[in-house]
């Protein structure tokens, strides 16, 4: 099997991808064809007797082929300018005929560089003990895709969430959110990888010194009793003012009626039962 040849280039630069062939001093361009394609299918830059007979517009004013050993050059470099490449070289020994010389492919890894993160800190509580805060750390304008990791203190912490999107330049931008209850003065870095390569930024997140005393809520049980008992209790009132009043007038006068009438009949001594003797003469 062929070695697979990868060249590594940067958004802007210039890069050369070599060829499997060169030309001898004896010979020139002029006694072959050359094929530079990508992806087996585009033909990016192509010779024939020493002529181009074929070029690529995406590739306009952005390819050059050097006449000796066959190097293809690409400036300025392009994140679409990523994949495999193949060159083809034959050999023109006759009019009729061609002999393939060679054909082997050349990867080009191209990388862009990421902005330097960016952290930011929103506190969402703040407790005597410890301070819950949501820390974001993003970048931009990279390729390829990154990874992105944070540390406290140099100990490594996993991120909750994290999204990843690429924009229509095929360049990605990354934000990482981590959750934390920082208990005391910590230094936070946020680090992005990509190609091996990677950006840090730290920051020292900071317990904020004001604190508030969280108010424990009262149990379901205690809402409940405390709730009966009220009930009860307005039940009670309740009845004591309807039927208390009535029952106590039922053992006096009315206060409506005569005051003297009432007050005689009041006072009235009850009638005896005995027969006077005159009554029982007659």
């Amino acid at each position: 099997a062929l070695e697979k040849k990868v060249v590594k280039s940067k958004v802007g630069e210039k890069v050369g991808l070599p060829c499997c062939h060169e030309i001898p001093s004896s010979e020139s361009l002029h006694n072959y064809r050359v094929y530079w394609q990508k992806n087996t299918t585009e033909v990016v830059l192509a010779y024939a007797e020493g002529k181009k007979i074929s070029k690529h517009e995406r590739y306009e004013n952005r390819t050059e082929m050097d006449d000796r050993n066959l190097t293809l050059w690409i400036s300025p470099v392009e994140i679409l300018d990523n994949g495999p490449y193949q060159c083809v070289v034959q050999h023109l020994r006759f009019s009729q005929n061609s002999v393939v010389v060679c054909d082997e492919p050349v990867t080009l890894f191209v990388t862009a560089d990421f902005s330097k993160p960016n952290i930011t800190v929103e506190v969402f509580a703040n407790y005597c003990e410890s301070t819950e805060m949501v820390v974001r750390c993003s970048s931009h304008g990279g390729f390829p895709k990154p990874k992105i990791s944070g540390a406290l203190n140099n100990v490594s912490v996993v991120w909750n969430t994290s999204s990843v999107s690429k924009s229509s330049l095929s360049l990605y931008n990354v934000t990482g959110k981590l959750w934390l209850n920082v208990t005391k003065d910590v230094s936070f870095t946020c680090s992005v990888e990509h190609n091996g390569f990677a950006k840090s930024t730290s920051l020292l997140l900071k317990k904020t010194n004001d604190c508030v005393v969280p108010t424990v809520p009262p149990s379901y049980n205690v809402i409940t009793a405390s709730s009966i008992i009220i009930i009860i209790f307005l039940l009670a009132v309740t009845l004591a003012a309807r039927y208390l009043p009535r029952h106590v007038c039922s053992h006096c006068c009315k206060p409506q009626d005569s005051v003297e009438e009432d007050v005689k009949e009041c006072m009235k001594p009850p009638v005896s039962s005995k027969v006077t003797p005159e009554t029982s003469s007659v």
